[in-house]
Parts: C-alpha cells; sequence; structure tokens
C-alpha cells in the first residue's frame, strides 16, 4: 500500500482547532482538499503532518506557530488616519480590509481597534502566533508524474 511522499497528489479531509478546541476551519460536509505535497500550497506543519500517511489513515498532529502562519509580527500593525478609509465606511473591530501596494500586490488586513480619529490595522494571519491542531484523514493518493 502507498504512503504519501513529496510530489503525490494527495486528497485529504480535515478539521483545524485551536488548541482550546474550537474548530478554525473543516472539509466536513465538503468535498477533500486536493493538492501536489512539497509545493508550498499548504503551511509546512500540515504538509510534513502527511508523510507516510496510508489511504483512510486517521491521525492528529500539533503544529507548531513556527511551522503554520508564524510568530506575529508587530510591524503589520499600524494606526492610520480614518481620513484615509473611505468616506462611507463605519469601521468595526473584526471588518477585513484590502490594501493594495504600489505594485498591485494585495493585502488582507483587519481592524482590531477602533479610535476617535483612527483605526489600528493588522495586516497579520488571523492565526498567526497560535498552535494548531489537525484532525486528518487521506482519502486518495495519486503519483505525480513530474515532466522536465
Amino acid at each position: 500500500m502507498s504512503q504519501v511522499k513529496a510530489n503525490n497528489t494527495v486528497k485529504v479531509h480535515y478539521t483545524g482547532k485551536l488548541s482550546d478546541g474550537q474548530v478554525f476551519d473543516t472539509s466536513e460536509g465538503k468535498e477533500p482538499i486536493e493538492f501536489v505535497l512539497g509545493q508550498g500550497q499548504l503551511i509546512p506543519g500540515f504538509e510534513q503532518g502527511l508523510i507516510d500517511m496510508k489511504v483512510n489513515e486517521k491521525k492528529t498532529i500539533t503544529i507548531a506557530k513556527e511551522e503554520a502562519y508564524g510568530e506575529v509580527n508587530d510591524q503589520l500593525i499600524q494606526e492610520i488616519d480614518r481620513a484615509n478609509l473611505p468616506q462611507d465606511m463605519e469601521p468595526k473591530v473584526g471588518m477585513g480590509l484590502v490594501s493594495k501596494s504600489p505594485e498591485g500586490q494585495e493585502m488582507n488586513l483587519m481592524i482590531v481597534e477602533v479610535k476617535d480619529a483612527s483605526v489600528v490595522i493588522d495586516g497579520n494571519h488571523p492565526l498567526a502566533g497560535r498552535d494548531l491542531v489537525f484532525d486528518l484523514e487521506v482519502v486518495e493518493i495519486k503519483e505525480t508524474e513530474i515532466t522536465a
């Protein structure tokens, strides 16, 4: 029976939880995710946890924040003047924003504090700074042919 290894295309059912058990994402009730292992499409700890698993095998892995979304980067938390927001917008904590760099690259931001004349925005991934727990089940393994 084959085992998951780098460059395999795998289908996986998963449930992602925080260390307190709160579920933040799951494939339950949906199609399993499909991706090529080793292409950097998913966080490193998720991919590492699948190595050597077999079809229909289930396991629970804990991913340290360093192998997930990393530490919180304080440089991605900034206070901006409310005048820089769209005039018809009423900012609220938890509201998402999208910022574009001069090169056209988009960055997702979240409002974390609203003040009278400004808002504090956070560009970190919402799961940055957290260890994650995943329940995994390998549904399918396909050998990926690499063409030069």
